[in-house]
This record gives structure tokens, C-alpha cells and sequence, in this order.
């Protein structure tokens, strides 16, 4: 996939662009220094708002049907917008009528690797219904990524997975587009269709609108110049939960701090972040043995749960203290089932376990 992030194999070679051109008394290349981020920002986000002010997309085909498919039943009443695509076009001719982009988008303000806050527009078609996607986690995304004057320079399906973020030989997704994807869904549920495919029902559908501050920057791509804003459209179907270091606690759930950066989570100081550390508190015991895991296939009155919000009712009312959701999943049968991690804390301090150096005392 083009669009991974290749930022540590760059930094090996200095973050520098060489010119072949040298004078006859040069001694070696010219070294051209990347330009001025900040000044760059500004030129991006201008081109960027002037596409959105000057663009749609196909609003109107997917206002035709339900936002969402109907789980209430089995086999499920589905919408053909979950396999709605989105396109963009210019208004323009038959199309001036139409709502630019730009009255519809939203932002959130990301800051780039220098640390200049960045605006990032994204369009939220859909914002799904099934599990968070995290910034730590897996995705198996439908997406396309293309230029402002309409390359397309990556694609992929769904059964095509991705990490997020870079961890070790994982490499992860360019900021720009992991930002734009955490503010959406994955799935609710899926249907087994009888070719062997599979059709994913309520996950989010949405672009994201990139400046190159927080996508590649001065690095040149195949099919990508340096410096170019990207558009990313997507249907984030399925998300994996990550665990790094098998410790029995998702990754998403050790950024502590909850600033969406796993690494600065360091619970014991030892130089190793909570999500790689299999004891997090340093106290000896590891946190596998400092935590229980719940699995319900069925509520209190031993019926199945046969919706993904009746599973969530559920959890809410009978869950146990320090007790927390992190799946609902559809088990393609009409029945749904709820896995929940607990967080102990034996001596009440409002520390669990596996956070607590003083446990056991």
C-alpha cells in the first residue's frame, strides 16, 4: 500500500532531496533542505478549502435509501448504502446547484510532526455503528486515496488489513489518514453471502482531506510529488483490537492518558510503554495475572442476545465494578456476543491491579 508510512526508512537517508545537477567543480550532490513547514501549511490549506468550495459529492444517491441497515431481525433488512461509494465532482454546468463540500465537511486540528497545529477536514457520510476504531488498532478499510486533481495513487477492498500505527516492523497509515479514521465506526454486523463473500452492514462512510504536513511532506511517492494534499475516501468495515504484548490488555487500552499516543505511557518509568510492558506496574507480577476476562453469549434470563443494542443494554445495567466493554460481536446468526475485560482492584485505593505498585504490598 502506497500510502504507509515510510517515515523511519527516510530518516536513514537525512529527510534530505538530492539534485543529480552539480557544477564542474562541485564535490558531491546538492543538498536541498525541505521547505518551511509552516509556509507550506498555508499553501495547502488554501488549495484544500478551494476543492472543498468547489466540489460535492454524491449526497443525493445515498439520501435515497436508509442511513443504516435494520439488525432488528434475522436475515437482516439491508440498505444498499452499505455499499454506498463516495464520488466527487465538480459544481459546475448540470451540476451548480449543488452543496459544495465545504458546507458540509468538519474539522479537528491535528499538529504535525513539528508540532504546527494543522486543520484537517473531514466528511462524515456515515459515522457507522458498530466498535471505536483506534489509533493502535487494525483496520480492514475499502478505501481510496487520490490528489487533488483527481490521480488516483492507492486503492484496496476490504479483506485487505492495515495497522494504524507504526510499531516495530509494523508499519502504520500516514496521520493525516489514521485521524480522519478514528472518527468513525467499524461494522455492526455481517451477512455470509452465498458466493463466500461477506457484506458488512452499519461501519462508518467518510473522506478525510489531507495536508501534506501530516502526510508525506517533502518525501516524493510513486504517483505522489512532494508536498501534494491528499483525499482519502473509505469504509472502515472491520477493526482488529490489538494486544502488542499479550498481556490481556488491548493496546487501545493502555494509552493511559488517553491523549491517543500509546508511546508515552509508562506506568512503572522503565522505559518501555504499558502496551509493550507485560508488567506495567513493575511490581512483579505480571498484569495478565492482574486483570479477568468476561465472555456472555446470553443475558440474565438465558435468552440470546439477538440485537448489538440489546448486548449494550445489557453490559450497562449488570456490569461489575471496574468492568469494561470492549466488543460486541455478530455472530451471524442473529445472535450477538458481548466480551468484557475487568480492571480488579483489591484494595479499593481506585488503582486496579495492574497499575498499582503497592498491590501486592
Amino acid at each position: 500500500m502506497k500510502f504507509r508510512n515510510l517515515a523511519t526508512a527516510i530518516l536513514c537517508f537525512g529527510l534530505v532531496v538530492l539534485s543529480c545537477k552539480k557544477d564542474d567543480d562541485d564535490d558531491g550532490p546538492i543538498v536541498v533542505p525541505p521547505r518551511d513547514r509552516q509556509e507550506v501549511y498555508d499553501e495547502n490549506i488554501l488549495e484544500i478549502e478551494a476543492y472543498l468550495s468547489t466540489h460535492f459529492y454524491n449526497y443525493e444517491e445515498f439520501e435515497q435509501n436508509d442511513a443504516y441497515s435494520n439488525l432488528s431481525t434475522f436475515p437482516y433488512t439491508v440498505t444498499p448504502n452499505d455499499n454506498f461509494e463516495i464520488v466527487f465532482d465538480t459544481i459546475a454546468g448540470a451540476n451548480s446547484d449543488k452543496i459544495p463540500l465545504i458546507n458540509q465537511v468538519s474539522s479537528k486540528i491535528v499538529k504535525d510532526s513539528d508540532g504546527i497545529p494543522c486543520t484537517l477536514y473531514y466528511l462524515n457520510v456515515r459515522e457507522g455503528r458498530g466498535g471505536d476504531i483506534h489509533p493502535i488498532d487494525q483496520v480492514f478499510a475499502n478505501y481510496k486515496g487520490f490528489l487533488v486533481d483527481g490521480t488516483l495513487f492507492d486503492s484496496t477492498v476490504s479483506g485487505v488489513p492495515f495497522y494504524l500505527t507504526s510499531v516495530g516492523t509494523q508499519l502504520g497509515v500516514v496521520d493525516g489518514f489514521k485521524e480522519g479514521l478514528i472518527m468513525f465506526k467499524a461494522r455492526e454486523a455481517f451477512t455470509e453471502n452465498l458466493d463466500g463473500t461477506v457484506t458488512n452492514h452499519n461501519h462508518g462512510i467518510g473522506a478525510v482531506f489531507v495536508p501534506s504536513g501530516l502526510g508525506y511532506f517533502s518525501q516524493t511517492q510513486n504517483n505522489i510529488p512532494a508536498y501534494s494534499n491528499m483525499i482519502f475516501s473509505f469504509r472502515p468495515e472491520k477493526r482488529i483490537l490489538l494486544d502488542h504484548d499479550m498481556d490481556g490488555v488491548f493496546s487501545y487500552l493502555e494509552d493511559i492518558n488517553n491523549d491517543g499516543n500509546n508511546f508515552n505511557d509508562d506506568t512503572d518509568g522503565d522505559g518501555i510503554p504499558d502496551f509493550l510492558d507485560v508488567d506495567d506496574d513493575g511490581d512483579g507480577v505480571l498484569t495478565k495475572d492482574e486483570i479477568e476476562r468476561n465472555t456472555y453469549n446470553q443475558n440474565e434470563s438465558m435468552q440470546p442476545f439477538t440485537t448489538y443494542e440489546a448486548a449494550e443494554t445489557y453490559f450497562n445495567v449488570n456490569a461489575a465494578p471496574g468492568e469494561l466493554l470492549y466488543s460486541i460481536t455478530d455472530n451471524n446468526d442473529g445472535t450477538f456476543t458481548l466480551k468484557t475485560v475487568i480492571y480488579i482492584d483489591s484494595n479499593g485505593n481506585g488503582t486496579p491491579d495492574y497499575l498499582d505498585p503497592t498491590y501486592p504490598g
